[in-house]
C-alpha cells in the first residue's frame, strides 16, 4: 500500500491521471519483477539459491525481521524525520525481553509486550525531545544512539555473566525454526520456505497499511510530513503526530529486535548492530519519499526483498563482505537520487497546477 498527500486536480487533471499509471504503481512492479528475475538468475548460476529449507528459509527470516525494521524507518520518515537509533532501539527493547525471561521467567507472550513497552517508550521520548525542543531529528535520534550503546552495554554488563540473556521460553525456538510446513489444515501444509517468524511482519504491515490509508490520524501523520507549517495551520497538532510517529518507530524497532534475538536464540547488546542501512533500503527504495508525506508499506517489503536476494546471492556467488557493502551503498545512493527526482517532479506539478 502506498499513501500520499496530494493537491487537488481539476477535472481534465483527473480524468488524464485515469489513464496513466501512477509512477508508484510502476515502481512496484518494477521492484516485484526484479525480485523475481534476480532470484531465477541466482537459481540458475547456484541452484541452491532455491533450496527452500537451506537458502530460503533463512532468507525469508530475515528479509521478515528488516521489513520491520525498514517498516520503522519509514514510520518516522512519514512525518519528515528520520530515526538514527533504529538499531539501538531494537537492543533496548530485545534487553527488556531477554531480561524478563531470564530473570523474570515470563511466557514468551508477556516478554514480547514488555520488549514492545521499552520500545515504545523509548521512542516516545526521542519524539518528545524533537516535538519540544524542535532539534533536528538527526541530531536528536543520533544522540540517542549514542545514549542507547552505552546504556545497553552496561545493562547487559551488570545483568549478564556472558553479556547474553540465553533463557528460552516456551514458544521461541518454534518462531526460530518452524515454517509454515509444520501448520498443517488437514493434508494441507504451508511452504516449508515461510517462516513462522513473517507472522509479525505481516501483522506490522496490515497495522500500518490500516493506519496510513484508512485513518485520520494517518493522514495527519502524512499532512505533517509533507509541508509542517500548512499542517499547522489546519489545525494538526503537529507536535502530537512527531510524538505518535517516532513512538511507532520504536515499538517497531524492539519488534524487530525480538525478532533478531528469536532468530538467533540469545538476547545480546549487538542485536541492531546492522540495522542502519537496511531500514533506509528497504524503505526508500520501495517508495517512501525522505523529505516525507508519501509512504508505501508493501514497496517497504519488495524493497527490503530485493536487497536480501542481492546480498543472499551475491555471498553464494563468493563476492566479499566489503564488495557487498559497496554495492548497497550504490544502490543507496541510487535510491536516494531516485528520492531527489521523485521530489522534484512532484513539486514541478504542484506548481502547474496552481
Amino acid at each position: 500500500m502506498t499513501t500520499s498527500v496530494s493537491p487537488p486536480e481539476t477535472v481534465p487533471e483527473q480524468k488524464a491521471a485515469a489513464h496513466r499509471m501512477p509512477f508508484w504503481v510502476n515502481q512496484r512492479l518494477g521492484l516485484l519483477v526484479l525480485v523475481i528475475a534476480l532470484s531465477m538468475l541466482f537459481g540458475v548460476l547456484r541452484p541452491a539459491f532455491l533450496d527452500q529449507r537451506l537458502v530460503l528459509f533463512p532468507l525469508l527470516r530475515d528479509v521478515a525481521t528488516l521489513t520491520v525494521v525498514a517498516l520503522a524507518q519509514m514510520v518516522a520518515l512519514s512525518v519528515g524525520h528520520m530515526n538514527l537509533a533504529v538499531g539501538r532501539m531494537a537492543a533496548f527493547g530485545a534487553m527488556f525481553a531477554g531480561l524478563g525471561y531470564d530473570k523474570l521467567h515470563l511466557p514468551m507472550q508477556a516478554g514480547l509486550l514488555l520488549c514492545l513497552a521499552a520500545g515504545a517508550a523509548i521512542g516516545a521520548v526521542t519524539g518528545w525531545l524533537i516535538a519540544r525542543t524542535g532539534v533536528s531529528s538527526f541530531v536528536v535520534t543520533l544522540a540517542m544512539d549514542f545514549a542507547l550503546l552505552g546504556l545497553v552495554s552496561l545493562m547487559y554488563s551488570a545483568l549478564t555473566e556472558d553479556a547474553a540473556f540465553t533463557t528460552r521460553p516456551a514458544g521461541i525456538d518454534a518462531l526460530r525454526s518452524y515454517s509454515l510446513a509444520d501448520i498443517c489444515a488437514g493434508p494441507i501444509c504451508g511452504s516449508p520456505a515461510i517462516p513462522q517468524l513473517a507472522q509479525f511482519t505481516v501483522l506490522a504491515m496490515l497495522g500500518l497499511g490500516f493506519l496510513y490509508g484508512c485513518t485520520r490520524i494517518g493522514r495527519e501523520l502524512l499532512l505533517t510530513g509533507a509541508n509542517p507549517a500548512a499542517a499547522e495551520l489546519s489545525g494538526i497538532p503537529t507536535g502530537r503526530r512527531v510524538l505518535l510517529a517516532h513512538t511507532l518507530s520504536g515499538l517497531l524497532a524492539a519488534l524487530a529486535g525480538f525478532m533478531a534475538a528469536a532468530g538467533t536464540g540469545t538476547f545480546r547488546a549487538s542485536i541492531g548492530d546492522d540495522f542502519m542501512l537496511p531500514s533506509f533500503l528497504g524503505a526508500v527504495l520501495g517508495g517512501t519519499l525522505l523529505t516525507g508525506g508519501v509512504v508505501s508499506v508493501l514497496g517497504t517489503l519488495l524493497g527490503t526483498a530485493l536487497v536480501g536476494v542481492i546480498r543472499k546471492g551475491l555471498d553464494l556467488l563468493g563476492v566479499g563482505l566489503e564488495s557487498l557493502n559497496i554495492y548497497l551503498g550504490c544502490i543507496l545512493l541510487l535510491a536516494l537520487s531516485a528520492d531527489r527526482i521523485r521530489t522534484v517532479v512532484s513539486y514541478r506539478k504542484v506548481v502547474r497546477s496552481t
